[in-house]
């Protein structure tokens, strides 16, 4: 089964279309895929939320210090999003590596080296 989404101008496009064994055999025949076993397995792609994580924990560790309002700003910048800044401050209130203290007007992030 493949599954296509997104739209045509403005209309939105929610696709599936089912292929049995043969359909697939058939359609891998036009593109000349061949059925080699492979040698290795493919290396694992990178996963890109991972990658966002490194960078938030990295932005900290270089910081040392920082207030919520200031992070959640850079984790904007960062992610493109608002939603996506503030699940990743929640993630680090919960990371062995951050302590997270209440200050006058907001928290306050830092990092901590845990050996």
């Amino acid at each position: 089964m493949v599954r296509i989404r997104g739209t045509i101008g403005d209309w939105p496009v929610d696709l599936t279309v089912e292929l049995d064994e043969s359909d697939w055999i058939k359609l891998g025949a036009q593109l000349h895929v061949s059925e080699a076993p492979i040698s290795q397995p493919p290396a694992k792609p990178a996963n890109q939320d991972d990658a966002v994580w490194e960078a938030t924990k990295d932005l900290l560790r270089k910081a040392g210090q920082i207030t919520g309002p200031e992070l959640l700003g850079q984790l904007e910048a960062l992610t493109g999003s608002t939603g996506a800044g503030k699940r990743l401050l929640v993630r680090l209130r919960h990371c062995a590596e951050v302590k997270v203290v209440s200050g006058a007007d907001s928290p306050i992030y830092s990092w901590v080296d845990v050996a």
